[in-house]
């Protein structure tokens, strides 16, 4: 299974390599990883994906983040109500007899051009990594010369949902 674990850390030299050999040590495969500024001068915010198939493993996991002596919070937020982005950048052969049937496929996912040459149109697309998989699928058939992800970013909404307990569902 999938989780998303979030984590904010003092920004600077080493950190990211300590994290991520921490991750490595206890063979979890990161599928994506972000690190960006926060709000705090100083601090930086780790986004990873990582894949876990036992749930004592990701307890275990946020645990040995959190005695790493530069990381200051950790939260898995795979559970949570969140908001989560990606950003694509995708190179698709387009031709000109093509190029007004492509931009029509992609118009309703909101991509934007950001290149164009004679053959190829580099979009760029954001929005949720199953968003990004779609539009990849509906380009593919015409070429795809090139992919870059930037990995999810992500943190839970301010207003999370009320989980509702058995006795308190109206009958």
């Amino acid at each position: 299974m999938k989780r998303i674990i979030t984590t904010t850390v003092i920004n600077q030299s080493g950190v990211l390599n300590r994290v991520t050999g921490l991750l490595m040590k206890r063979q979890f495969n990161i599928e994506s990883i972000t690190v960006g500024h926060t709000e705090q001068p100083g601090m930086s915010k780790m986004t990873f994906v990582v894949h876990v198939e036992d749930p004592g493993k990701v307890e275990q996991l946020v645990k040995q983040l959190q005695k790493q002596i530069d990381v200051i919070k950790v939260n898995d937020i795979t559970e949570k109500s969140v908001v989560m982005r990606e950003l694509a950048l995708i190179k698709v052969v387009t031709p000109p007899q093509t190029r007004s049937e492509v931009q029509s496929i992609v118009e309703p996912f909101r991509a934007s051009v950001i290149d164009m040459s004679k053959s190829v149109t580099t979009f760029q697309v954001t929005g949720d990594p199953g968003k990004i998989e779609a539009f990849i699928d509906l380009v593919r058939p015409y070429g795809i010369k090139e992919i870059s992800r930037t990995g999810v970013t992500a943190f839970t909404r301010e207003t999370q949902r009320a989980e509702m307990k058995p006795d308190l569902i109206l009958q």
